[in-house]
Protein backbone atom coordinates (compact mmCIF):
# COMPACT_ATOMS: atom_id res chain seq x y z
CA UNK A 1 0.00 0.00 0.00
CA UNK A 2 1.07 3.61 -0.44
CA UNK A 3 1.41 5.61 2.73
CA UNK A 4 2.15 9.27 2.37
CA UNK A 5 5.07 9.79 2.01
CA UNK A 6 6.17 6.12 2.23
CA UNK A 7 5.54 3.95 -0.83
CA UNK A 8 5.26 0.16 -0.64
CA UNK A 9 4.67 -1.24 -4.13
CA UNK A 10 2.87 -4.48 -4.86
CA UNK A 11 2.36 -6.06 -8.26
CA UNK A 12 0.74 -9.13 -9.88
CA UNK A 13 1.14 -11.67 -12.74
CA UNK A 14 -0.53 -14.39 -14.91
CA UNK A 15 0.00 -17.69 -16.72
CA UNK A 16 -1.46 -19.90 -19.44
CA UNK A 17 -0.94 -23.67 -19.44
CA UNK A 18 -2.55 -27.01 -20.26
CA UNK A 19 -1.65 -30.37 -18.72
CA UNK A 20 -1.85 -33.85 -20.19
CA UNK A 21 -0.88 -36.84 -18.11
CA UNK A 22 -1.26 -40.46 -19.23
CA UNK A 23 -4.53 -41.99 -18.09
CA UNK A 24 -5.41 -38.68 -16.45
CA UNK A 25 -6.16 -36.12 -19.15
CA UNK A 26 -9.68 -37.38 -19.77
CA UNK A 27 -10.60 -36.89 -16.11
CA UNK A 28 -9.25 -33.39 -15.66
CA UNK A 29 -11.01 -30.08 -16.09
CA UNK A 30 -9.65 -27.99 -18.97
CA UNK A 31 -9.11 -24.27 -18.41
CA UNK A 32 -10.34 -21.52 -20.72
CA UNK A 33 -6.80 -21.36 -22.07
CA UNK A 34 -7.03 -24.96 -23.27
CA UNK A 35 -5.02 -26.53 -20.45
CA UNK A 36 -5.73 -29.39 -18.12
CA UNK A 37 -5.50 -28.45 -14.44
CA UNK A 38 -2.75 -30.37 -12.61
CA UNK A 39 -3.78 -32.73 -9.81
CA UNK A 40 -3.62 -31.62 -6.20
CA UNK A 41 -0.45 -32.82 -4.47
CA UNK A 42 1.65 -32.07 -1.44
CA UNK A 43 2.86 -28.55 -2.03
CA UNK A 44 6.43 -27.37 -2.43
CA UNK A 45 7.39 -24.08 -0.84
CA UNK A 46 7.24 -21.92 -3.95
CA UNK A 47 8.46 -18.44 -4.78
CA UNK A 48 4.91 -17.11 -5.02
CA UNK A 49 3.58 -17.37 -1.48
CA UNK A 50 2.45 -13.74 -1.72
CA UNK A 51 2.24 -11.00 -4.31
CA UNK A 52 5.24 -9.40 -2.63
CA UNK A 53 7.41 -12.40 -3.49
CA UNK A 54 5.90 -12.69 -6.96
CA UNK A 55 6.71 -9.05 -7.57
CA UNK A 56 10.35 -9.65 -6.64
CA UNK A 57 10.62 -12.52 -9.13
CA UNK A 58 9.19 -10.38 -11.92
CA UNK A 59 11.46 -7.47 -11.08
CA UNK A 60 14.44 -9.80 -11.35
CA UNK A 61 13.27 -10.84 -14.81
CA UNK A 62 12.88 -7.24 -15.97
CA UNK A 63 16.25 -6.24 -14.54
CA UNK A 64 17.85 -9.14 -16.39
CA UNK A 65 16.86 -7.63 -19.74
CA UNK A 66 17.06 -4.01 -18.60
CA UNK A 67 13.38 -3.47 -19.35
CA UNK A 68 10.61 -1.80 -17.43
CA UNK A 69 6.98 -2.44 -18.25
CA UNK A 70 3.78 -0.94 -16.91
CA UNK A 71 1.95 -4.14 -16.02
CA UNK A 72 0.94 -5.18 -12.54
CA UNK A 73 0.44 -8.54 -10.84
CA UNK A 74 -2.80 -9.72 -9.28
CA UNK A 75 -3.20 -12.88 -7.22
CA UNK A 76 -6.64 -14.39 -7.74
CA UNK A 77 -6.81 -17.81 -6.14
CA UNK A 78 -9.55 -20.22 -7.10
CA UNK A 79 -9.60 -19.56 -10.86
CA UNK A 80 -7.06 -22.36 -11.58
CA UNK A 81 -5.42 -20.42 -14.37
CA UNK A 82 -3.27 -17.41 -15.20
CA UNK A 83 -3.15 -14.89 -18.04
CA UNK A 84 -1.79 -11.60 -19.37
CA UNK A 85 -4.54 -9.09 -20.00
CA UNK A 86 -5.71 -5.49 -20.07
CA UNK A 87 -8.31 -4.37 -17.52
CA UNK A 88 -9.64 -0.81 -17.64
CA UNK A 89 -6.79 0.26 -19.94
CA UNK A 90 -4.16 -1.12 -17.51
CA UNK A 91 -1.88 -4.11 -18.16
CA UNK A 92 -2.09 -7.04 -15.74
CA UNK A 93 -0.79 -10.53 -15.17
CA UNK A 94 -3.40 -12.37 -13.13
CA UNK A 95 -2.46 -15.66 -11.51
CA UNK A 96 -3.77 -18.32 -9.16
CA UNK A 97 -1.04 -19.03 -6.61
CA UNK A 98 -2.57 -22.40 -5.67
CA UNK A 99 -2.50 -23.37 -9.35
CA UNK A 100 1.20 -22.43 -9.56
CA UNK A 101 1.98 -24.44 -6.45
CA UNK A 102 0.21 -27.49 -7.90
CA UNK A 103 2.32 -27.22 -11.06
CA UNK A 104 5.53 -26.94 -9.04
CA UNK A 105 4.52 -29.93 -6.95
CA UNK A 106 3.55 -32.00 -9.97
CA UNK A 107 6.81 -31.25 -11.84
CA UNK A 108 8.87 -31.36 -8.62
CA UNK A 109 10.68 -28.14 -9.45
CA UNK A 110 10.12 -24.51 -8.43
CA UNK A 111 11.29 -23.43 -11.89
CA UNK A 112 7.98 -24.55 -13.39
CA UNK A 113 5.98 -21.64 -11.99
CA UNK A 114 8.77 -19.18 -12.86
CA UNK A 115 8.69 -20.35 -16.49
CA UNK A 116 4.95 -19.72 -16.61
CA UNK A 117 5.43 -16.21 -15.25
CA UNK A 118 8.13 -15.58 -17.85
CA UNK A 119 5.71 -16.70 -20.57
CA UNK A 120 3.19 -14.09 -19.42
CA UNK A 121 5.84 -11.37 -19.21
CA UNK A 122 6.66 -12.27 -22.83
CA UNK A 123 3.08 -11.54 -23.85
CA UNK A 124 3.43 -8.03 -22.46
CA UNK A 125 6.93 -7.57 -23.88
CA UNK A 126 5.72 -8.29 -27.41
CA UNK A 127 2.51 -6.30 -26.95
CA UNK A 128 0.35 -9.34 -27.63
CA UNK A 129 -2.39 -8.10 -25.30
CA UNK A 130 -3.01 -4.85 -27.20
CA UNK A 131 -4.45 -6.59 -30.27
CA UNK A 132 -8.05 -7.74 -30.47
CA UNK A 133 -7.20 -11.14 -31.94
CA UNK A 134 -6.80 -12.92 -28.61
CA UNK A 135 -4.45 -15.89 -28.31
CA UNK A 136 -2.88 -17.21 -31.50
CA UNK A 137 -0.30 -19.92 -32.14
CA UNK A 138 2.38 -17.40 -33.27
CA UNK A 139 1.85 -15.31 -30.12
CA UNK A 140 2.06 -18.32 -27.83
CA UNK A 141 5.24 -19.64 -29.46
CA UNK A 142 6.83 -16.20 -29.26
CA UNK A 143 6.01 -16.01 -25.55
CA UNK A 144 7.37 -19.55 -25.10
CA UNK A 145 10.66 -18.56 -26.75
CA UNK A 146 10.84 -15.55 -24.45
CA UNK A 147 10.25 -17.84 -21.47
CA UNK A 148 13.09 -20.13 -22.51
CA UNK A 149 15.45 -17.20 -22.94
CA UNK A 150 14.47 -15.73 -19.58
CA UNK A 151 14.89 -19.05 -17.79
CA UNK A 152 18.41 -19.42 -19.15
CA UNK A 153 19.28 -15.89 -18.06
CA UNK A 154 17.99 -16.67 -14.56
CA UNK A 155 20.13 -19.81 -14.34
CA UNK A 156 17.66 -22.62 -15.07
CA UNK A 157 18.69 -25.70 -17.02
CA UNK A 158 16.91 -26.54 -20.26
CA UNK A 159 15.15 -29.44 -18.52
CA UNK A 160 13.90 -27.10 -15.80
CA UNK A 161 12.84 -24.55 -18.43
CA UNK A 162 10.54 -26.98 -20.24
CA UNK A 163 9.31 -28.83 -17.12
CA UNK A 164 5.93 -27.08 -16.91
CA UNK A 165 5.07 -27.38 -20.61
CA UNK A 166 6.30 -30.98 -20.75
CA UNK A 167 4.04 -31.91 -17.85
CA UNK A 168 0.85 -30.00 -18.54
CA UNK A 169 0.68 -28.82 -22.15
CA UNK A 170 -1.78 -30.42 -24.54
CA UNK A 171 -0.28 -32.81 -27.08
CA UNK A 172 -2.55 -31.54 -29.81
CA UNK A 173 -2.70 -27.92 -31.02
CA UNK A 174 -5.90 -25.91 -30.94
CA UNK A 175 -7.02 -22.86 -32.89
CA UNK A 176 -5.34 -20.64 -30.27
CA UNK A 177 -2.48 -22.67 -28.75
CA UNK A 178 0.29 -24.83 -30.21
CA UNK A 179 0.84 -28.48 -29.33
CA UNK A 180 3.31 -29.64 -26.70
CA UNK A 181 6.15 -30.54 -29.09
CA UNK A 182 6.13 -27.10 -30.75
CA UNK A 183 6.05 -25.36 -27.41
CA UNK A 184 8.98 -27.35 -26.05
CA UNK A 185 10.88 -26.57 -29.24
CA UNK A 186 10.19 -22.82 -28.92
CA UNK A 187 11.31 -22.75 -25.27
CA UNK A 188 14.43 -24.69 -26.19
CA UNK A 189 15.23 -22.21 -28.99
CA UNK A 190 15.02 -19.29 -26.60
CA UNK A 191 17.16 -21.11 -24.03
CA UNK A 192 19.81 -22.01 -26.65
CA UNK A 193 20.05 -18.44 -27.96
CA UNK A 194 20.47 -17.00 -24.48
CA UNK A 195 23.32 -19.40 -23.77
CA UNK A 196 24.92 -18.73 -27.15
CA UNK A 197 25.30 -15.09 -26.20
CA UNK A 198 26.29 -15.56 -22.55
CA UNK A 199 27.24 -12.34 -20.82
CA UNK A 200 25.09 -10.22 -23.12
CA UNK A 201 22.19 -8.75 -21.19
CA UNK A 202 20.15 -8.39 -24.38
CA UNK A 203 20.52 -11.62 -26.38
CA UNK A 204 18.08 -12.00 -29.29
CA UNK A 205 15.03 -14.17 -28.97
CA UNK A 206 13.87 -14.92 -32.48
CA UNK A 207 10.24 -15.61 -33.20
CA UNK A 208 9.86 -19.33 -33.95
CA UNK A 209 7.10 -18.41 -36.43
CA UNK A 210 8.48 -16.38 -39.39
CA UNK A 211 5.39 -14.18 -39.90
CA UNK A 212 4.80 -11.49 -37.33
CA UNK A 213 2.31 -8.66 -37.11
CA UNK A 214 4.41 -5.47 -36.99
CA UNK A 215 1.51 -3.47 -35.56
CA UNK A 216 1.16 -5.56 -32.43
CA UNK A 217 4.45 -7.39 -31.83
CA UNK A 218 7.75 -5.98 -30.62
CA UNK A 219 10.96 -6.78 -32.50
CA UNK A 220 13.09 -9.52 -30.91
CA UNK A 221 15.06 -8.65 -27.81
CA UNK A 222 18.33 -6.95 -28.71
CA UNK A 223 17.01 -5.68 -32.07
CA UNK A 224 15.16 -2.67 -30.75
CA UNK A 225 15.93 0.29 -28.50
CA UNK A 226 14.86 -0.24 -24.91
CA UNK A 227 11.45 1.31 -24.28
CA UNK A 228 11.63 4.20 -21.89
CA UNK A 229 10.09 3.67 -18.48
CA UNK A 230 6.60 5.07 -18.04
CA UNK A 231 6.75 8.78 -17.19
CA UNK A 232 6.64 9.60 -13.52
CA UNK A 233 3.20 10.61 -12.28
CA UNK A 234 2.57 14.29 -11.91
CA UNK A 235 2.16 15.72 -8.42
CA UNK A 236 -1.58 16.00 -9.06
CA UNK A 237 -1.74 12.21 -9.53
CA UNK A 238 0.23 11.26 -6.44
CA UNK A 239 -0.62 14.04 -3.98
CA UNK A 240 -3.31 12.64 -1.64
CA UNK A 241 -4.87 16.08 -1.42
CA UNK A 242 -5.56 16.07 -5.15
CA UNK A 243 -6.26 12.37 -5.72
CA UNK A 244 -9.70 11.24 -4.51
CA UNK A 245 -8.70 7.55 -4.64
CA UNK A 246 -6.52 7.93 -1.53
CA UNK A 247 -8.02 6.89 1.80
CA UNK A 248 -7.89 8.76 5.09
CA UNK A 249 -8.41 7.09 8.46
CA UNK A 250 -9.50 9.23 11.39
CA UNK A 251 -9.16 7.86 14.91
CA UNK A 252 -11.57 9.23 17.50
CA UNK A 253 -9.03 9.15 20.33
CA UNK A 254 -6.96 11.61 22.36
CA UNK A 255 -3.84 9.44 22.05
CA UNK A 256 -1.89 7.67 19.30
CA UNK A 257 -3.47 4.35 18.31
CA UNK A 258 -2.05 1.36 16.39
CA UNK A 259 -3.97 -0.34 13.58
CA UNK A 260 -2.99 -2.99 11.01
CA UNK A 261 -3.40 -2.63 7.23
CA UNK A 262 -3.09 -5.11 4.40
CA UNK A 263 -3.20 -5.01 0.58
CA UNK A 264 -3.87 -8.72 0.12
CA UNK A 265 -5.66 -9.75 3.32
CA UNK A 266 -2.72 -11.95 4.34
CA UNK A 267 0.22 -9.75 5.25
CA UNK A 268 -0.67 -6.96 7.69
CA UNK A 269 1.64 -4.15 8.64
CA UNK A 270 1.44 -1.90 11.65
CA UNK A 271 0.38 1.72 11.22
CA UNK A 272 0.21 4.37 13.93
CA UNK A 273 -2.52 6.99 13.72
CA UNK A 274 -1.46 10.15 15.53
CA UNK A 275 -3.98 11.76 17.85
CA UNK A 276 -5.95 14.39 15.96
CA UNK A 277 -4.28 13.64 12.60
CA UNK A 278 -5.61 11.67 9.61
CA UNK A 279 -3.61 8.70 8.38
CA UNK A 280 -3.51 8.89 4.56
CA UNK A 281 -2.69 5.86 2.40
CA UNK A 282 -3.62 3.92 -0.73
CA UNK A 283 -3.85 0.19 -1.36
CA UNK A 284 -1.82 -0.98 -4.36
CA UNK A 285 -3.12 -4.42 -5.36
CA UNK A 286 -6.85 -3.87 -5.58
CA UNK A 287 -9.12 -0.87 -5.24
CA UNK A 288 -9.69 -2.00 -1.68
CA UNK A 289 -7.81 -3.50 1.25
CA UNK A 290 -8.21 -4.59 4.84
CA UNK A 291 -8.02 -2.94 8.26
CA UNK A 292 -7.51 -5.12 11.34
CA UNK A 293 -8.42 -3.86 14.81
CA UNK A 294 -8.25 -5.46 18.23
CA UNK A 295 -11.53 -6.99 19.32
CA UNK A 296 -12.73 -8.66 22.51
CA UNK A 297 -12.14 -12.15 21.06
CA UNK A 298 -8.98 -11.31 19.11
CA UNK A 299 -9.19 -9.15 16.00
CA UNK A 300 -11.88 -7.90 13.66
CA UNK A 301 -11.17 -7.16 9.98
CA UNK A 302 -12.85 -4.38 7.97
CA UNK A 303 -12.79 -3.89 4.21
CA UNK A 304 -11.79 -0.39 3.04
CA UNK A 305 -12.28 0.97 -0.49
CA UNK A 306 -10.45 3.61 -2.50
CA UNK A 307 -12.22 6.92 -2.81
CA UNK A 308 -13.63 6.81 0.72
CA UNK A 309 -12.58 8.04 4.15
CA UNK A 310 -13.31 6.26 7.42
CA UNK A 311 -13.55 7.12 11.09
CA UNK A 312 -12.65 4.67 13.87
CA UNK A 313 -14.80 5.15 16.95
CA UNK A 314 -14.75 3.52 20.39
CA UNK A 315 -18.12 1.95 21.15
CA UNK A 316 -18.66 2.28 24.89
CA UNK A 317 -21.62 -0.15 24.84
CA UNK A 318 -19.69 -3.18 23.61
CA UNK A 319 -16.19 -2.04 24.53
CA UNK A 320 -14.75 -2.34 21.01
CA UNK A 321 -13.63 -0.20 18.12
CA UNK A 322 -16.02 0.21 15.19
CA UNK A 323 -15.37 1.63 11.71
CA UNK A 324 -17.77 3.88 9.79
CA UNK A 325 -17.50 5.34 6.31
CA UNK A 326 -17.60 9.13 6.27
CA UNK A 327 -20.43 10.29 3.94
CA UNK A 328 -19.35 12.13 0.80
Amino acid sequence: MKIAPLLIKITLLSLLLSPTFSGYAQKRKVTSCGYIIPPKQKKLITNFQSVYEASNIVKEMLNTINWQENFRLREQNGMQNAYATIINNARWIVYDNDFLEDIDAFTKTKWASISIMAHEVGHHYYNHVVSNTGSTIPKELEADAFSGYMMAMLGASKEQSVAAITAIASDRPSSTHPGKADRINAISQGWDQANATAGNKKPPVSNPIPQRNPTTARPPIGQQPRPNPAPAPTPQQTDPANDPSWIALYMNSNRDETVYLSDDGKNFQEAVIKAGQPFVFKFEIYDYGWLRLKYYNGYRIFKLAHGADYIIVWNRRNGNWSVSKIPD
